[in-house]
Parts: C-alpha cells; structure tokens; sequence
C-alpha cells in the first residue's frame, strides 16, 4: 500500500495518480476516512496527557497528606471523565481505522515516471519484438483441435469433471506439460540464480492482503468452506511474497529470488465470452512464478533483469514474440512498472500475453511489513518486490501447438525441450 502520511501531506498527487490509474477510490471520501483517524488519535493522545497529568498532581497531593482536599476529590472527578472519555475512543479508534483501511487497501500504487500514460490496452507500448513469425503454406488450426486430434489434451471430460474452463491433459499432452514446467524450473534455477520452493497453494487473508490479491480481487479468488477462509492462490506470486512476512532481513542477503512451480485457480469472473474455447482462459492453470526482494535502489535493475529471465525461456522455446510496456490504467494494484511479454498465436493471427514481470516498489513490503537494515546502525527501510512469469504454463502449451503444428497434423517439439520428452521430436496421431 502507499504510504498513509501522502493523504494528507500530497493529496494532489494523490489524486491526480487515482485519476491516471482510474481507481475505484473516491479521494473525499479517503482524506475523510483518514482524517477522521486522525482526529480520533489526537483527541486519545490530549486525554492520555491530561489523565497522566493529573495522577502525577494526584500523586503529588497524597504525598503531602492532601488527598481528601476538595481540590484532590475534583481532580478525582476529572481522571474519572478522562478515563470515560478515553473509553470511548477506544471504541471508535478501531472503527475508524477500518474505515480508513477499507479505502486504503483500494488504493493502487503510484507508477514509476517511465510507465507510458494511457487509459487502456491500445496505449500499451511495444518496446521489443523477436523472431518473425513463420509463413504458413496451410491454414494453421487453433491448438484445441491440434491437441484434441492428437490426443494431448480432453475438454469434453475436464468439463464433465470439474465444469467449463478447467483443462486435462492426457498421454503425451501430460508429459509435454511435465517437460515444460522442469524445463522452466531447470533453466531459472540452473542459469538465473533462482532457489526453487514448493509453497502451499492455500493462503490465509493476511497472506492474500500482503500480496494485493485483498481486497480488490476478493470475487477473482476461490475460497474453502472451513473456519479459516482459507483462499486458493491464483498465482504463486501470494506464497512467495509472504515468505518473510512481518520479518527483518539483513542487507547481505539481498537480493532473494525464488522460483516456484504451483497450480494456480481464477474465476475469471469478468470474462464470460472470451476465450470460451481451449486453454487461454482458464480457472486452473499451470505457472511457474518468480520473485525477488531486492534493495530499493535495485528495483528497475531487477525487473530488466528479470524480464530477460523470462524472455531467455520464449527464446530458447524459439516462440515469436514481443514485449508490451503497460499503460497508467493497464497496471495490476501493486504494479508500478510492468512489462507484458505476448507470444505470437498464428491460429488467432496476433499476439497474446504469455507472461507479467512487474516491480511493486515497496507496496507489498508494506502491507506485509517486510524490512532491511543496511547494518545494526541503521533504521529499518522496506524492500522492494517484483514478480514474474517463467512462464505461463499452459499458455506456453498453447503456443508450441500453434506454431510448431504441420500440414498432416502434428506438433514438431522445439529442440531445447526433447530432453525432457525423451528425446521425442515430433508428436504424431
């Protein structure tokens, strides 16, 4: 979250950021919700120095034998008053902060001054484009039916189990997708740096409020039935950005980068009608996350470096793609830069996003309170965050069917990933 004190001491910019950003948040009614906190604390903090002033006389007074003076019974009378009077704000104080919390949590964070202005996906920027896409001498058919025919994938029996846009994966559709993610794995663990964690893909509410999932995706996420509410991730970015939730780090261990391969489960309750067919859009999904705490100086280093991470996997897939920089109104809540790699799609004649890397500043690190100090002299700052895709799993599926398909139907598999299909070069009915 941005910080509390820019309410009041920048509203402007404030207000000007949730104009770009086309928030939800109505500034009045936040600067309200703050101040009313305010005015709650400052009128504790005058009644505690009051009520402490008066037991200091009090305690003075006995101590000269003149506690049962008239003046001592009404200074009595005040401490009682005070006490009633501090009571009671310690019952509004938690309501107001709520309040204020309520509207806080909504509030997106301020995007770094190289993100292109725009409200919506056409002012996108495209700063990068690789390999031209292959001229195909037939019709190129859309992955569902090339994976259908070859037996790699079964929608009809994933919707009998589970319902629509959910996926199964059979045979060799099944190790294409096990070769896939230890590709991605190997790659970011053996080349990158990364240490691979195998996280929970349940998350409790502070963990989802840490990450930005909470409140303003709240209808996105499945949830269990039980007491705890606990919620099922829709990215490993959750678990990984609460690792060290509510802890001090030392400057010596940064940067930390994780890299996690989970399951991950959407509603996608904004997009009834699109991409109603195939593994595009679904409500489980395949992911390999990435993630690092790194210092806030390092932040836009970091996140060109983690976009490379995430293009060397297209590459060395030899995937067409190119890379979108995100508009003001395009960014996620916690985005104050974010670059979307698309992979080239020929069946559906455009690019399609295939990846997110994005750098969060210090708005996780402040929800999850997560600090370093640059020595045991120093104050605490809070780090700063990014994630990323490495990749989209079943997206990444998707492009090898569609751009690696030929005329009698099957699939040619990109060279860096036979070994992980045991040598197979071509998927054939």
């Amino acid at each position: 979250m941005i910080e509390p004190r820019l309410i009041k001491d920048e509203p402007e910019k404030v207000r000007t950021m949730l104009k770009a950003r086309k928030s939800v948040v109505d500034f009045d009614v936040l600067a309200k919700a703050d101040a009313d906190r305010r005015a709650i604390q400052v009128k504790a903090d005058a009644l505690r120095a009051e009520k402490n002033a008066a037991a200091e006389k009090f305690g003075q007074m006995k101590r000269k034998g003149e506690g049962e003076t008239p003046e001592a019974r009404t200074l009595m009378d005040r401490m009682k008053e005070l006490d009633a009077g501090l009571k009671g704000l310690e019952t509004e104080q938690p309501k107001a902060e709520a309040a204020f919390m309520a509207q806080l949590l909504l509030v997106p964070n301020f995007p770094h001054e190289s993100v292109p202005p725009g409200g919506g996906e056409a002012d996108n920027k495209e700063v990068k484009r690789w390999h031209e896409p292959r001229k195909f001498d037939f019709k190129p058919k859309p992955h569902w039916e090339v994976g259908e025919a070859l037996g790699l994938i079964d929608l009809n029996r994933a919707s009998k189990i589970a319902g629509s846009r959910f996926p199964l994966f059979t045979g060799r559709g099944a190790r294409l997708m096990r070769g896939l993610i230890n590709f991605m794995l190997d790659l970011h663990t053996k080349n990158h740096g990364y240490t691979e964690v195998s996280p929970p893909v349940l998350a409790n509410l502070a963990s989802v409020t840490t990450a930005a999932q909470y409140p303003i995706h709240d209808m996105e996420m499945f949830r269990t039935r039980d007491p705890d509410e606990l919620y099922l991730i829709p990215t490993a970015e959750v678990p990984l950005a609460n690792i060290h939730r509510e802890e001090i780090l030392d400057v010596g261990r940064l940067p930390l980068k994780y890299v996690a391969y989970t399951l991950s489960f959407r509603r996608e309750a904004g997009s009834h009608g699109k991409d109603v067919r195939g593994l595009i859009r679904n409500h489980q999904f395949d992911k390999v996350e990435l993630f690092q705490y790194v210092r806030p100086e390092d932040g836009l280093a970091a996140l060109e470096e983690m976009l490379g991470h995430s293009l060397a996997v297209i590459e060395a897939l030899e995937i067409p793609y190119r890379v979108m920089a995100l508009c003001h109104a395009e960014l996620s809540l916690a985005s104050m830069k974010t670059y979307d790699p698309e992979a080239w799609m020929p069946a559906q004649d455009k690019y399609r996003e295939i990846a997110s890397v994005s750098t969060c500043g210090d708005f996780q690190a402040r929800r999850g309170q997560i600090r370093f100090r640059r020595d045991v002299k120093s104050k605490t700052e809070m780090v700063h965050t990014l994630n990323g895709s490495g990749l989209a799993v079943g997206r990444t599926f998707v492009a090898i069917l569609e751009n690696f398909q030929n005329a009698d139907g099957s699939v040619t598999i990109p060279e860096r990933l036979r070994p992980y299909m045991d040598g197979l070069d071509v998927i054939r009915q």
